[in-house]
């Protein structure tokens, strides 16, 4: 089968391996412009680009897809099938249209909870248990289209996003396969979500990682592994910012003050506002380098008792 591949973040680099691998032929890869990044600003290519060209596959970076652009690439690839995992924008009506069997997303979340941009990130920050991909076909809204195919995995009490993304990536490539596999044997039966019960995963800001101490244990836990490694949590130090990298839940109870420190010797435990406590694990101070909170507690003065926030 011809198929064009669209995607733009290391997320979806599995998926265009696992096509790279196969029978198919893939005719064209459209990704997002290079950006520019860093005090230089230089140009850096999506990591989905970088994989392309190690297959010598033709690579597209329209700015936008809208008034026909994106239709006038298909037609000179031509593509019975275009696939999209993570490309980072809407595709307008004509260009959702054009292939013979459309286009199939693969999507990292059991829809329909979680649709939108930031859907791992989200799971993992309410805590939830269990999440997995589904591969669906496209229609104009967004992630609105009818399920086709979906595997689910479990969400550990300590796993990151961070952990989620390679999980999911992996898994994703496999239902991508599987998903085209039932397409060539007719064998794909769409399900039309469920729109009542559809939740949304937008844009994440790194004010967003600022931790609320009066939360509860599991609520700052969650936030502090749901936004690993993207855009971080942190707190304040002594007027400087703390990064908090990894924690985990403690046993130990509080002393009623949410963010106060109850424990510096040799570990880094911090009450929360139901007196239930955790223990950071990594943290960053501003202008130092990440490190383990026992080496953390050996070079900064710091005292039970201390409020952090």
């Amino acid at each position: 089968m011809k198929i064009a591949f669209m995607g733009t973040p290391d997320f979806s680099v599995e998926c265009l391996k696992a096509l790279a691998a196969s029978k198919h032929e893939i005719v064209g890869v459209f990704c997002q412009p290079d950006k520019p990044v860093g005090r230089k600003q230089e140009l850096k290519m999506p990591d989905v680009k970088i994989e392309a060209l190690k297959h010598n596959l033709p690579v597209f970076q329209p700015k936008t897809l809208k008034n026909g652009a994106g239709v006038e690439i298909l037609k000179k690839i031509n593509p019975e099938l275009v696939i999209v995992v993570a490309y980072g924008k809407l595709l307008p009506p004509d260009f959702l249209a054009y292939p013979k069997y459309g286009c199939i997303n693969i999507h990292a979340s059991l829809l329909p909870k979680y649709r939108g941009a930031s859907p791992i990130h989200h799971c993992v920050l309410n805590g939830e248990t269990e999440t997995g991909v589904t591969s669906m076909q496209m229609d104009a809204g967004l992630d609105t289209g009818d399920m086709l195919l979906t595997e689910k995995i479990p969400i550990g009490i300590n796993d990151t996003t961070l952990e989620m993304f390679e999980k999911l990536s992996s898994l994703g490539a496999d239902v991508l396969m599987k998903t085209i596999a039932l397409l060539e044997k007719g064998e794909l039966r769409p399900v039309k979500q469920d729109d009542s019960k559809a939740t949304y995963a937008g844009l994440l800001s790194k004010e967003e990682g600022l931790v609320d101490w009066s939360k509860s244990a599991l609520e700052i836990h969650n936030k502090i592994r749901g936004l690993y490694s993207w855009p971080g949590a942190f707190t304040k130090l002594d007027g400087k910012t703390l990064k908090l990298h990894k924690a985990v839940l403690s046993e130990k109870k509080g002393n009623n003050i949410p963010g106060c420190v109850v424990s510096v010797n040799g570990k880094f435990v911090v009450c929360c506002g139901d007196n239930n406590c955790i223990e950071l694990e990594e943290v960053q101070l501003e202008g130092k380098k990440r490190m383990d909170a026992a080496s953390f507690l050996n070079g900064y003065r710091l005292s039970a008792g201390k409020v952090l926030g």
